[in-house]
């Protein structure tokens, strides 16, 4: 009997999965660091190149309409939603946060397609470049949850040891 590595045990084969990507251009340095996590996932997965869609939007209080454009399409199993929010001078990062999460979770249930959670919420510059990079990059772990949650819904069991999100 072959035994999976562990390094590679937590990417579940989703090389039938179709996953689009709707990530935010704004605070693009960041945005990029995010997307490319998410990539990079999708790739452990075995997800094809050519089963990904990206939809870029100018900022994260678009990505909903981003996700929403896609899934009206019928065309993915999953969605990996990726945006940055910086906290500024007064709480307007807190109102965009909010909607934009609850339109999410509003567009997942109405079209009961998973939906990658991977918009950043940071009180500053340097809390969001370490949540867009290395193995903390929220990009990867929105990627792998619209992944699980896709193979889930398509019939897929779930890994043995399986966190999903929590």
């Amino acid at each position: 009997m072959r035994r999976k590595n562990k390094s590679t045990a937590k990417f579940p084969n989703a090389s039938r999965l179709k996953v689009g990507i709707v990530a935010s251009e704004y605070h693009g340095h960041i945005a990029r660091g995010l997307l490319r996590g998410a990539f990079e996932t999708l790739q452990a997965c075995r997800v094809k190149k050519s089963n990904i869609g990206v939809l870029k939007v100018p900022g994260s209080f678009e990505v909903p309409f981003g996700c929403s454009t896609l899934l009206r399409m019928e065309k993915y199993d999953a969605l990996v939603a990726l945006g940055c929010i910086i906290k500024g001078e007064t709480d307007h990062d807190v109102h965009i946060s909010r909607a934009v999460s609850l339109a999410l979770m509003d567009l997942s249930l109405e079209y009961g397609a998973p939906i990658g959670f991977g918009i950043i919420n940071a009180n500053n510059l340097a809390q969001a470049k370490a949540r867009a990079a290395g193995e903390n990059n929220k990009g990867k772990e929105a990627a792998l949850a619209a992944v699980r949650l896709g193979m889930l819904q398509r019939g897929a069991a779930p890994p043995k040891e399986s966190r999903m999100g929590f």
